[in-house]
């Protein structure tokens, strides 16, 4: 008899294309079908069969505090009461407002809207209209949303699904993105000598999180700030990710460096819709109704997202979370690394000959997996990993019950609820993983 989770994925995909609303969902790049989820609480999520796991996806790292958190689920609870839309302000759009401008550094206001596609499109239009340019600047393998400009060797679902470009997206729209390799400074110079004139903004993620975890190599982001400055360009942080993941404030603040505009999602919506672009008051009254910019949205500023963001934010803010997530952000990569190491020692079959070994990259609160054979450095890199022994990899983990990332071009986010216990149980559950992943390889090479 089909799952129950089988049964639904077939009820959706009749009347949703593909069964997903997100196509990273749809496990294209791990194959077979993907789980509905039923509920989660703290590191756990079950599925409508009832079957649990520990989550490493954590609502792809919006939720740094668990799932169901009690605070969150009663500052939302208390929100609804009141009502949960007016499409008229609300003191907690301020009040979330404050939290964010205190955090970022030279940031002075911030514009709320539902995504972070819709972050990073207002804030490439108010650099264009800021500059008078029309040019952008991404890099391969980052991903900013789906917004046309954008997808241009684009990461996340994207790149997961084989198609880094869209049909739909005319080449008008993509006319004025340049494309450079991430952490190839040198070739950002080349497009400025060639450019300059005409880039408004490079955009970027200060630490690659949608081509799998690729870290900035040393003065990478140092120099994207020294050149926009030198050419007049401004420089965009896509923070969707790492902010207030990587720490309170950022990569900006955990790098030292510091942006233009910068784009935040996830974490500041407490597992709600949200987005948001921040940066100094100079740039933001361009934006309408105080200035020509225009940018319009009926639920931004929603306030039961509002009190979400505020309610996780808070927490945040409380002296020693970010070195607790930071905490069991090691002890997970670590236990994974320990575990792929563990197997040649014990005489056990790592992998078939040839096969690539396990890379384990952790920065900050941050871990990344690629079957490798060094840690990727670059967007070529990430290419050239071992993709179909991942999706091997994630069948294992999700047999043992540790539920990762549906994609190898995803990272992996623990929480405030991950604790030791079962950070451990995940290690355990990975070299056992790892242990049947190369006794099958192995069989298969002598067959």
């Amino acid at each position: 008899m089909a799952s129950r989770s089988s049964q639904l994925f077939a009820r959706a995909r009749r009347v949703i294309p593909g069964g997903v609303d997100s196509p990273v969902r749809a496990f294209g790049a791990v194959g077979g079908e993907p789980l509905f989820i039923a509920r989660g609480e703290g590191p756990h999520i079950w599925d409508v069969d009832g079957r649990r796991y520990i989550d490493y996806v954590m609502s792809w790292g919006a939720l740094p505090l668990g799932h169901a958190p009690a605070a969150v689920v009663e500052a939302v609870a208390a929100a609804a009461r009141a009502g949960t839309s007016f499409g008229a302000p609300v003191e907690a759009e301020a009040a979330l407002a404050e939290a964010i401008v205190e955090a970022l550094p030279g940031a002075e206001q911030v514009r709320f809207v539902n995504s972070g596609t819709e972050a990073a499109m207002s804030a490439l239009r108010l650099a264009r209209a800021y500059t008078g340019r029309p040019g952008v600047v991404k890099f391969a393998g980052c991903y900013h949303g789906h917004a046309d400009p954008f997808l241009v060797e684009a990461g996340s679902g994207a790149l997961t699904h084989g198609h880094p470009s869209s049909p739909g997206v005319p080449e008008e729209a993509v006319r004025h993105t340049y494309i450079a390799p991430y952490n190839d400074l040198a070739a950002v110079e080349r497009l400025f000598e060639e450019r300059g004139r005409s880039i408004a903004a490079v955009i970027v993620e200060p630490v690659a999180a949608n081509m799998g975890l690729v870290p900035p190599a040393p003065g990478f982001l140092e120099g994207l700030r020294a050149l926009t400055r030198r050419h007049g360009a401004l420089l965009i942080f896509d923070e969707v990710i790492t902010g207030f993941r990587l720490a309170w404030g950022g990569a900006q603040v955990r790098y030292g460096v510091q942006p233009d505009l910068t784009c935040l999602g996830k974490v500041i919506g407490g597992g709600l819709p949200v987005g948001a672009y921040a940066g100094p008051r100079e740039i933001m009254r361009r934006l309408s109704p105080e200035g020509p910019v225009y940018q319009a949205g009926t639920l931004s500023g929603n306030p039961l997202t509002m009190a979400a963001g505020l309610a996780t934010l808070e927490a945040l803010r409380r002296p020693g979370a970010y070195e607790r997530l930071e905490a069991a952000a090691r002890r997970l990569a670590e236990g994974l690394a320990a575990a792929a190491e563990s197997l040649p020692a014990a005489g056990l079959p790592a992998a078939a000959a040839g096969a690539a070994p396990l890379q384990v990259v952790r920065e900050g609160t941050l871990v990344g997996l690629f079957f490798a054979p060094r840690p990727p450095a670059a967007y070529a890199d990430v290419l050239a990993a071992d993709r179909a022994r991942y999706a091997r990899f994630f069948w294992e983990m999700l047999k043992r019950g540790v539920y990762l990332p549906p994609s190898p071009f995803e990272i992996l986010f623990v929480s405030l609820a991950h604790d030791k216990d079962v950070l451990d149980r995940t290690a355990e559950a990975a070299r056992d993983a790892l242990e049947a992943l190369g006794r099958a390889e192995a069989e298969e090479e002598e067959g």
